[in-house]
């Protein structure tokens, strides 16, 4: 796989607003202005919205006008906030790269994805000011005035720079800095997996130990080479840090899953950085590649901290 870092410069970068509704109807007659000006200044639209939004402003555009469907996300069980930021950055890197142009994102809370506490959103805007942060993106953020969850709207106040008022942007005074926003609430730890079929205790003259075991474990599970190649560099890159950087000793754990293999490295090592890995680096710089490069070899990849130290989780299908 062919990793590619591309900024630019000759844009303004990325507008990020929040936006509440009340209702579906409330939320069709904000959204479709928007699209509508967009399109008519010749600026590409990319919706991620709920099917039912959707249908409504294409209804109201009389089909789809030349609007983008983004991937949907699968859900706080599925991929955390980080992963889907970083997958969004992949689409609309290329999106830009193919229209030479900058663009405008549309995205709508849907409660399906809030989990247990609403967080994943939280999560997922303050690491979308990361990954997008050099994109030459208007991203507008769409929530209820009366999510289940008060963190929903919390979260959405202190990540969103700005605020959508009837099409008209305003500075956001409770806005914070993405870390300061993720100090307050970290990312969670996800879910609990059984098990691993293997735990390998590595330090840094064990590197080699940690390349062979991911290996074998992805062509059990019938990956094809190339792919394999890939995975190893990525869970690679993740173990020298780990070692490099945390501590001195770490460990490797391996699932075969029906759909793939589950890599996770943990060490005692302390994070300053609790998003790691999510802005392209500078194509000068010569470090800070690795959880880069790793997340966008992966299918996902989550990284959190607790009081025993730093922990990645790697997630590769075939």
């Amino acid at each position: 796989m062919r990793v590619e870092n591309t900024r630019s410069g000759r844009w303004v970068r990325l507008q990020h607003a929040a936006a509440f509704h009340r209702s579906r109807t409330d939320l069709v007659d904000q959204v479709l202005p928007m699209v509508l000006d967009g399109l008519r200044g010749g600026t590409p639209v990319a919706l991620s919205v709920d099917p039912a939004t959707e249908s409504a402003v294409q209804r109201e555009l009389d089909g789809t006008a030349g609007l983008i469907l983004l991937s949907r996300p699968d859900g706080p069980d599925g991929e955390s906030g980080q992963t889907l930021a970083a997958r969004r950055a992949r689409e609309l890197r290329e999106l830009v790269s193919a229209t030479g142009r900058p663009l405008i994102v549309i995205n709508e809370h849907t409660s399906r994805l809030d989990g247990v506490d609403g967080t994943f959103w939280t999560e997922l805007d303050a690491a979308f000011n990361i990954a997008l942060a050099e994109l030459p993106v208007t991203m507008t953020c769409f929530y209820p005035e009366l999510p289940l969850h008060r963190e929903i709207l919390d979260g959405a106040r202190r990540n969103h720079p700005l605020l959508a008022v009837r099409g008209e942007m305003a500075h956001n005074p409770h806005h914070l800095a993405p870390r300061e926003v993720l100090a307050e609430q970290p990312a969670p730890a996800p879910v609990l997996l059984g098990p691993p079929e293997l735990r390998l205790p590595f330090g840094a003259w064990q590197l080699h130990d940690v390349r062979s075991a991911v290996e074998d474990a992805l062509l059990s599970a019938n990956c094809p080479r190339e792919r394999a190649e890939d995975v190893v560099l990525a869970v690679n890159e993740v173990a020298t840090n780990a070692v490099e950087h945390g501590d001195a000793r770490a460990e490797l754990l391996i699932w075969v899953t029906d759909d793939g293999v589950v890599c996770e490295i943990h060490d005692a090592g302390s994070l300053r950085d609790p998003l790691p890995g999510l802005q392209a680096p500078h194509s000068s710089n010569p470090r800070g590649r690795g959880v880069w490069i790793a997340r966008q070899l992966c299918d996902s990849l989550h990284v959190w901290t607790d009081d025993r130290g730093t922990h990645v989780r790697m997630r590769a299908s075939p």
